[in-house]
């Protein structure tokens, strides 16, 4: 609970619960016995074969961590795999392979039951010492692939060095060869020790363990441990944790000694502690920036310290007696809890002499607990509490006083998470007296709710978490009677950061707590009742916490009715709310106060507007009061001052202000049902009105969106007015042009009056009427052709995505009402601006046109009038896949949206939305777009008049968009695709025919003096694929090419030789064969690159040889 020092990442915090916590402890047994039974069983078969291998191995890796959470389901099958496993290993003629193999899965089980346990079952007779001695002698400790046999076996040595017997009976069966020294068996596996704790993989945890186990041998400690610290400390001395040989060195000899004086007797370690902490402060580990080596070296200081003390019972720690839940919870149904008197004996041993190392040792321990890792300062933490455990009752006392000076709000975050750990250790174990509790319950109060801000966030979550642990080891630790003084500070504090704490670790730590504390306590009030609402899993989710446990948490009283409950939370409520808004509402003390500046300024306001919107929909009683002239005051400086607030927040500010303002007006500025206060609709209108010529765009924004908020009374009479303001917002001038977001809000205010005023008929200063419905439609549709672009990009389809959007709100509105007002022209304009949208580039875009077109489409309640090709398009649209289409997909869309080619009225508009699309950036757009078309137009081949038809559109799209950059460009790269795929070629065989003629006219007009690169490479693209239309066109197209080849950048000269030099290999009829040869040689010769005076002389060659005039340079205006 109380190790965590952020909080958890993994999953969206508001799933109550995640599936790892709901499935984690659902196992009952190890249900893949059989499948592991026949894994281990084929070991033999699939140790050579690489893939083989590597599939057994991870099956069973996988099989073994669906344990990790409760590995004592494998405790009845361990014996069973380790007998097969060693097996092979006890096989003589197993290759080394298999033997690696086997230590493999080996390694898997104890890592995931751990070493401990199993080690217990390997075989550890006085017959298994030399074997295993032997087998980890031959290993190669540079081998990196077979880490795990060196780590088993050195596990596996440490439990044969426990055998009863000394090592010296062993050497007698040594042999030794003539001329070679003997080495004893002590001797080799000190050695072998030694060598594998300075190694740098795991195998160095294994040979800590081995030491351990081997130094405090009693045959072994007589002659070796000295010499072995001496080598551990000497290792010390020389490593620096600086280097990554010497954090290796220091962390293997480090875990040796931790091992060793954990294990060791107190009397065989005495005599090298002092020694061996005075060359452990000069290592400085708490300068490391190893959390490994800072944590290890808390664990020996706090082993040494032990070791300086005699391991007794502190007969002065407090001690609970019942500590069982059954007794506490039939106690608390009977109304009592158990007395029973706290008694203090007198330590004996009070005048023993404390050894001098002890401070030095609880110094550094202390110094831990302010550690910056959480690892490290549990270690201390529990130092802490073991210490204490062995020292008097006056300095244990003096040790909790330097742990409550952890908590001053002059420490950082992580003492005050150390200080909480020792706490906790220190009342579970008894060391904290009730004389104490006073103390230390103040500070976990503010324990509970800890959190200092640091830049743009917040540290705390891990305090806040270990305050709960220790509320929880309380509730273990003391008598009710004790703890009953500080109930209900500690209960209240737990429910609140139980509910309302912001993280999901401290809410469930906090109902944990609380939980523990109802059981073993019993004194908690109402404890029952609020552990079933806020039970560990209810508070995972925050707006559960929020939005429905808080109420009923907030809602226990014993005395009285829930009716008289409700009507003085109701009547405190509204004395609250009165005094609130009365003490704010003049808007010189809030702003006097800077309290709407700055980033808290902005959290300020839109805080203000959201109360504002609830207290007015609450119906409060302020009408004709003061303070609606300040509310109404904030929410017009707010959208008056929008463009001073961050981009991020500024749409959550703009939506609270509009919203507040929609409240406002509806519950204070009505005079009569349906009338407004003229004074205040005059003031309001002309107000907002004046603001929508702004010149902050934001501005506009809010105030547009303002008044598409106003309540149907403050429009009447002057809807024409507000209308008419709004539709100047939505109109694009050279001024404003780049002011995409407001004429985008001024769309949705438009669509939103109308759907406040309705459908009346001859009332135009009231509601939508024939009188302005054409006015209105006229402002929605002329934004459908809002290009804009800026650095942003395409700002415009913010304008074309709001009048899509507000189109089809109003044509349902008037289909609702009045259909009759839905004029053919109209309707038919509006399908074909949705379809042109549809079949456009941008993905998200594209989805909502045809959401809106086949929303259009389908309506019929009834049926909008005048919808053209209705038959046609419900036959290419049924209802039946509207749902089944993703639009948004290129490969679904385009193939649908071109069908519309073939019905006269959507051509021209969906194929000006396909060559934009075809000539996009995006491959997938591209491809798609492309094959669609292609697919239209293969079909068309075989009818003259339908491909006549489409020519003349496409040409007619080019003449309409002439130097249009957004349209020229793609046009030009569809014309080369559908040139080069021979979609034409039915014309090529008339000479010039009209369609190539009047191409060729308008592909001139658009590159003339262009320096537009894009443009150009388009042109001449097109220019090359023309020449295959015979006639003039064909010598048009090839003057236009050489004019490029002298053009004045040289990137065009050469791609212009390039691409005609293809071009003439293509269409080998276009120039003769007896100068084919040499116009081919000039093309590929020539360096285009070069001065134009070179260029122009080869340039004149080919137009010689291709039959066209030579180009005739024109005199500058002004030249001599």
């Amino acid at each position: 609970m109380a190790l965590s020092d952020e909080p958890a990442a993994g999953g969206p915090e508001e799933e109550a619960e995640d599936e790892t916590l709901a499935f984690g402890a659902a196992l009952e047994a190890f249900g893949e016995s059989a499948e592991t039974r026949a894994l281990l069983g084929r070991l033999r078969e699939v140790h050579g074969g690489g893939a083989e291998r590597e599939v057994a191995l991870e099956r069973f890796r996988v099989i073994m961590d669906k344990y990790q959470e409760q590995p004592h389901l494998l405790d009845p099958h361990l014996e069973w795999m380790m007998n097969l496993l060693l097996d092979i290993v006890q096989d003589q003629t197993s290759p080394a392979s298999l033997v690696h193999l086997a230590f493999k899965f080996l390694y898997i089980i104890t890592k995931v039951r751990g070493y401990k346990t199993f080690l217990r079952l390997f075989p550890h007779e006085v017959a298994d010492v030399e074997p295993v001695l032997d087998l980890v002698t031959i290993q190669n400790p540079k081998d990196h692939e077979a880490w795990e046999t060196r780590y088993m076996l050195l596990l596996w040595l440490s439990v044969t060095c426990l055998i009863p017997f000394d090592f010296s009976r062993l050497d007698g069966n040594l042999l030794t060869q003539p001329g070679q020294a003997r080495m004893s068996i002590m001797d080799r596996i000190l050695q072998i020790a030694e060598s594998y704790l300075i190694v740098s993989d795991k195998a160095r945890d294994a040979a800590a363990v081995l030491v351990s186990r081997f130094i405090t041998r009693p045959d072994v400690k007589q002659s070796k441990m000295a010499e072995f610290l001496d080598w551990s400390l000497c290792n010390l001395a020389r490593s620096s944790f600086q280097t990554m040989q010497g954090v290796i060195t220091m962390d293997g000899t480090l875990q040796a000694l931790a091992q060793i004086f954990k294990h060791g007797k107190r009397e065989d370690c005495l005599p090298y502690a002092a020694t061996v902490l005075r060359c452990l402060d000069g290592c400085r580990l708490p300068e490391s920036n190893q959390t490994l080596l800072r944590k290890l070296g808390v664990k020996l200081v706090q082993r040494l310290g032990l070791t300086f003390l005699k391991p007794k019972v502190a007969a002065w720690r407090y001690q609970r007696g019942c500590r069982s839940l059954a007794a506490n919870l039939q106690l608390l149904t009977q109304g009592q809890s158990e007395q029973k008197p706290l008694i203090l004996t007198e330590d004996d041993d009070e005048d023993d002499d404390v050894p001098e190392g002890v401070e030095r040792v609880i110094e550094q321990l202390l110094v831990g607990l302010k550690d910056k890792d959480t690892v490290v300062r549990w270690s201390a933490a529990k130092g802490i509490g073991r210490m204490a455990g062995r020292l008097p009752r006056a300095l244990a006392d003096d040790v909790v006083g330097s742990v409550l000076d952890c908590f001053s709000f002059q420490e950082t975050d992580k003492a005050w998470h150390g200080g909480c750990l020792a706490l906790a250790e220190l009342g579970r174990r008894g060391l904290l007296l009730p004389s104490r509790l006073v103390d230390v319950v103040a500070v976990i109060l503010k324990a509970l709710t800890y959190d200092e801000k640091r830049g743009a966030c917040s540290v705390g979550t891990n305090v806040r978490d270990a305050a709960c642990y220790v509320c929880w080891a309380f509730a273990r630790a003391y008598e009710p009677q004790e703890l009953k003084p500080f109930v209900t500070a500690i209960s209240s504090a737990l429910v609140i950061a139980a509910v309302f704490d912001r993280d999901i670790n401290c809410r469930r730590a906090a109902s944990a707590a609380f939980q523990e504390n109802v059981g073993r306590q019993g004194t908690f009030p109402h404890g029952i009742d609020i552990l079933t609402t806020a039970d560990y899993f209810a508070v995972g989710n925050r707006s559960n916490c929020f939005l429905v446990i808080s109420l009923p948490e907030a809602a226990v009283h014993d005395t009285e009715s829930r009716s008289s409950h409700e009507a003085w939370v109701d009547s405190r409520l509204r004395r609250s709310c009165l005094r609130l808004v009365q003490t704010c509402s003049p808007r010189e003390q809030l702003y006097d106060r800077q309290l709407y500046r700055g980033l808290g300024g902005q959290l300020m306001r839109q805080a203000v507007c959201v109360l504002i919107e609830k207290l007015s929909l609450s119906k409060m009683p302020f009408r004709g009061d003061t303070v609606i002239d300040g509310w109404q005051w904030l929410i017009n400086d707010t959208l008056r001052h929008l463009h001073l607030i961050s981009s991020h927040s500024r749409q959550q500010m703009k939506d609270a202000a509009v919203s507040a303002l929609a409240a406002l007006c509806s519950e204070y500025y009505m005079k009569e049902p349906g009338e407004a206060d003229p004074a205040i609709q005059e003031e309001l209108i002309t107000q907002y009105l004046a603001e929508l010529r702004n010149p902050e765009e934001m501005t506009r924004c809010g105030f547009s969106l303002a008044l598409g908020a106003l309540p149907g009374f403050l429009l009447k009479g002057r809807l024409q007015q507000v209308l008419t303001g709004l539709r100047a917002v939505t109109h694009t001038s050279p001024e404003d042009v780049s002011f995409a977001e407001s004429r985008r809000d001024g769309l949705k205010a438009i669509a939103r009056i109308c759907q406040t005023v309705g459908v009346k008929a001859g009332a135009p200063d009231e509601a939508v009427c024939g009188e302005n419905v054409s006015q209105i439609y006229c402002a929605l549709l002329g934004c459908m052709d809002d290009y804009t672009t800026d650095s942003r990009g395409d700002v415009g389809t913010w304008v074309r995505k709001a009048a899509m959007t507000s189109l089809m709100d109003l044509t349902l509105l008037l289909a609702r009402s009045q259909p009759e007002l839905i004029e053919a022209h109209t309707c038919e304009r509006i399908m074909c601006c949705v379809a042109q949208q549809a079949s456009e580039k941008i993905d998200r875009f594209r989805a909502h046109a045809a959401s809106v077109f086949l929303t259009l489409l389908h309506f019929d309640s009834p049926p909008i009038p005048h919808v053209p090709h209705r038959g046609e398009l419900e036959k290419l649209f049924p209802r039946s896949d509207v749902a089944s289409v993703n639009w948004s997909a290129p490969s679904q869309a385009f193939p649908r949206i071109t069908q519309l080619l073939g019905l006269p009225t959507y051509r021209y508009h969906v194929l000006l939305g396909l060559v934009v699309s075809l000539g996009g950036l995006t491959e997938s757009t591209i491809r798609h777009s492309t094959q669609s078309l292609f697919e239209y137009m293969k079909g068309i081949q075989s009818d003259p008049q339908a491909l006549g038809s489409f020519s003349g559109t496409l040409l007619q799209i080019f003449e309409d968009n002439l130097l249009n950059e957004r349209v020229s460009v793609p046009l030009l790269k569809t014309l080369d695709h559908v040139l080069t795929h021979g979609c034409f070629d039915i014309f090529t065989t008339e000479e010039d025919h009209p369609f190539a003629v009047k191409l060729l006219a308008l592909c001139k007009k658009e590159i003339k003096n262009s320096k537009d690169i894009q443009k150009l490479l388009s042109g001449i693209a097109v220019f090359c694929e023309m020449v295959q239309f015979p006639g003039d066109v064909r010598r048009q197209a090839l003057l236009q090419l050489c004019l490029l080849l002298c053009h004045r950048f040289p990137l065009i000269r050469k791609t212009t030789a390039s691409q005609v030099y293809e071009t003439l290999l293509t269409y080998s009829d276009v120039v003769g064969a007896d100068v084919l040869d040499e116009v081919v040689t000039v093309l590929s010769d020539t360096a285009w690159d070069a001065e134009l005076a070179v260029v122009r002389e080869q340039r004149n060659r080919l137009c010689d040889l291709l039959g066209v005039p030579r180009p005739q340079l024109v005199p500058q205006p002004g030249a001599c």
